[in-house]
């Protein structure tokens, strides 16, 4: 398992839980506005300073008590050819586990939640099914190009939408949520977005947060102002039992 990163105590991240964030390295999407590029980019990756999961684990005995989750998120954790064992050791731990998915893998979330070594599960939903290729930086990293993108995002789109139904099954609780992108996305977009996920459970916009991205190009997109997004919001609000912005700042 490669562990970029670890957060000790998040009072967010998991909703209504005491938890840590387990950041692993490596991921299938390149979305422009990412703005955690050391965990997706492999030349970054190689760099950077990773945590050995025998330290992690050792974190893990000395906080029981303390937290009652771990926050497993990314990078795309779906990719880590040892998942599995990683949350079997986690859960036998008497942890709780929350995922935090880019929803390209539904094989390996079907996998997590048959065998119960997932508790919730986030699941972002990055634009409608037209703009996926564009949103997650398909041509321009893996130069998909005509009749290849076409055929890759069809893929695509096809995992994400085994994923968007295996979470309605409710086997585990679970929520949506969009980072709004100003000049990716803007209200139709959203529209699309909900119309295609609902009915569901729990669905978040999410502000977008100009700084580091992988895309220089992003840095310093403006936000959409707040009466923007509340107007989405309300726009969308009928389709969920739960729909809420997160992101604005105090």
């Amino acid at each position: 398992m490669i562990i970029g990163g670890l957060q000790k105590l998040t009072l967010i991240d998991y909703p209504g839980k005491i938890a840590c964030t387990v950041f692993l390295a490596g991921c299938s999407f390149r979305c422009p506005w990412c703005y955690n590029p050391e965990l997706v980019l492999q030349e970054e990756i190689k760099t950077s300073t990773k945590i050995s999961e025998q330290d992690f684990f050792q974190f893990l005995k000395e906080r029981p008590g303390l937290i009652e989750g771990v926050v497993l998120c990314g990078g795309e954790p779906t990719i880590q050819p040892d998942l599995i064992e990683f949350c079997q050791k986690i859960k036998k731990m008497g942890f709780l586990i929350k995922l935090d998915t880019n929803g390209s893998s539904p094989e390996v979330i079907k996998e997590l939640m048959d065998k119960n070594l997932v508790d919730y599960i986030a699941l972002d939903i990055k634009a409608p099914p037209e703009k996926y290729i564009k949103a997650i930086g398909a041509e321009s990293y893996f130069g998909t190009k005509g009749i290849r993108s076409n055929f890759w995002a069809e893929k695509i789109v096809n995992n994400i939408k085994k994923s968007i139904e295996l979470l309605k099954q409710g086997q585990v609780d679970y929520e949506f949520r969009t980072t709004v992108i100003p000049v990716l996305l803007k209200k139709s977009d959203i529209l699309k977005i909900s119309k295609w996920i609902c009915p569901a459970k729990k669905y978040f916009l999410q502000e977008f947060q100009p700084g580091k991205t992988l895309d220089p190009k992003f840095k310093n997109v403006k936000p959409y102002e707040q009466k923007y997004l509340m107007d989405i919001l309300r726009s969308i609000e009928p389709f969920f039992e739960i729909c809420q912005i997160r992101g604005f700042k105090s």
